[in-house]
Formats: structure tokens, sequence, C-alpha cells
């Protein structure tokens, strides 16, 4: 089994910066993708970046220039870093990794989701 803990979400003003970092631990499950999504109300979930094992990235247009993504295979942890925030950067955000587990069978798990705001 496969848990996943997130933290850094926060209030902070336009143009601030904010760094989420999610956790991943477990055994039997060999990872592969990390990666970022968002969601806000009445809205589908979105991708804002993913990093593979081999260290790809690859951004949403709306943050391109703005955030990087990067990983710790070590601790098995994902970060984003965002600056220059703009208040339609709000929205909850998701981590989620996916692999193989022992089985050879491809699996996905997400975070329960960290909250971003940003407002004057």
């Amino acid at each position: 089994q496969v848990q996943l803990v997130e933290s850094g979400g926060g209030l902070v003003q336009p143009g601030g910066s904010l760094r989420l970092s999610c956790a991943a631990s477990g055994s039997g499950f060999g990872i592969s993708v990390m990666g970022w999504y968002r969601q806000t109300p009445g809205k589908q979930r979105d991708v804002v970046a993913t990093i593979t094992n081999a260290g790809r990235t690859n951004y949403a247009d709306s943050v391109k220039g703005r955030c990087t993504i990067s990983r710790d295979n070590a601790k098995k942890t994902v970060y984003l870093q965002m600056n220059s925030l703009k208040p339609e950067d709000t929205a909850v955000y998701y981590c989620n990794v996916r692999g193989t587990r022992w089985d050879f069978k491809d699996y996905d798990y997400w975070g329960q989701g960290t909250q971003v705001t940003v407002s004057s």
C-alpha cells in the first residue's frame, strides 16, 4: 500500500511564492511518474506539472515559467515550487503518484489535497 502526505499549502498574496511537497511511503511499488494536479469548485481536475523517473518534466501552459517540479528519489518526495502566483492559481492541489506494483500491474495514488489561496 502507498500513502501520500502533502504539505505546503496556504494563503499568499499575488506575486508571492509557495512550495508544495508530497512524500510517498510504502513497499512493493515502483514509482515512475509523479505529478501535481489542481481543481476548483465546479471544474475538472487539471494537470499542473509532472516529472518522470528519468527527470523529464511537463507543465501546463498556465503555469509554465512560474512553476518548477522536482523530486527526491531517496525520500520518495515530489515538490512544486510556485512563483509569481496569481489569483487564478487558487485551487486545491493534489499529489499523484504512478508506478508498477510487485505483481507488474500499474496503479496510481492520490493525496488528500492541499488548499492554495492567492488573494490580496
